[in-house]
């Protein structure tokens, strides 16, 4: 008996430790030609690499306003920060302005989808949000642990007041 527990011991060891490896994913890098924001309420799209370059006369008659002061000293001091961290090749490398465009990418508000999984399914909805990948997955998962803590928290209620009405007859 012990020889046989021993061997599996041994045999699970040995399985676990070869079976694991780490896999480095390449970054994919966001080009500043290809990121498009709106500019002024014509609804006129700019790239990110045309705002760094751009000069301040062409952006007050693309917004159809006239900057103050402090709009051409901010507005100065922003493209100067876009142009630095936008490199040579056109790639952005600045984490702050890559997370932005991304976070765009998807819906921030509130998500029935990931709110649902996470109050009906419970602990098992908040995986199956992890494992759908699309633009919305960040939002998934948030309104997913919030509907699972919602329910979590509603079960513990429901446990408490029946407890307290059966005036201990269980």
């Amino acid at each position: 008996m012990k020889r046989s527990i021993l061997l599996a011991t041994v045999f699970l060891f040995f399985t676990s430790s070869f079976a694991t490896t780490t896999v480095e994913l390449p970054r994919l890098k966001l080009n500043a030609n290809e990121i498009f924001i709106p500019i002024g309420k014509t609804g006129k799209k700019i790239s990110l690499m045309e705002l760094s370059k751009i000069s301040l006369d062409n952006v007050q008659n693309l917004t159809g306003r006239k900057m103050g002061f402090f709009g051409r000293l901010s507005f100065r001091m922003t493209q100067r920060k876009l142009k630095k961290s936008i490199e040579s090749d056109g790639s952005i490398e600045n984490k702050k302005i890559a997370r932005l465009v991304k976070m765009r990418g998807g819906e921030t508000g509130f998500h029935l989808g990931g709110f649902a999984l996470g109050f009906f399914v419970g602990a098992i909805g908040v995986v199956i949000a992890y494992v759908i990948d699309d633009d919305y997955k960040k939002n998934r998962i948030k309104w997913a642990w919030i509907g699972f803590g919602i329910s979590f928290i509603l079960n513990i209620i429901l446990i408490i007041a029946i407890i307290s009405a059966s005036d201990g007859y269980y």
